[in-house]
């Protein structure tokens, strides 16, 4: 059974960084691409970004490419995102996943996920 942690969401005003953290369980962690989402109060649930299971390869919404940066430490288990530059947008629960199979960008692509973590962002 894999567990994923989410932890780092917070309040921030607008302009500001925040940066997520995601602990994985699990021996075979390095071996799968990782995913962060999110879904705003009302809205789906929509991609924000993917890195592959070496780190080599990342790719990013295009709402959030330029600002925000996955990350991770296979070492630690870790799956990190920085987001700068936020904006009131931004505001929504940031989930971590780890890729099953399919588009990377689809939900059901994804085999587990943390419960997240609450980013607010004030304007």
């Amino acid at each position: 059974q894999v567990q994923l942690v989410e932890s780092g969401g917070g309040l921030v005003q607008a302009g500001g960084s925040l940066r997520l953290s995601c602990a994985a369980s699990g021996r075979t962690f390095s071996r799968y691409i990782m995913g962060w989402f999110r879904q705003a109060p009302g809205k789906e649930r929509e991609f924000v970004a993917r890195i592959s299971s070496s780190g080599a390869s990342t790719y990013y919404a295009d709402s959030v490419k330029g600002r925000f940066t996955i990350s991770r430490d296979n070492a630690k288990n870790m799956v990190y995102l920085q987001m700068n530059s936020l904006k009131a947008e931004d505001t929504a629960v940031y989930y971590c996943a780890r890729f099953y199979s399919g588009a990377y960008y689809a939900g059901s692509s994804y085999d587990y996920w943390g419960q997240g973590t609450q980013v607010t962002v004030s304007s």
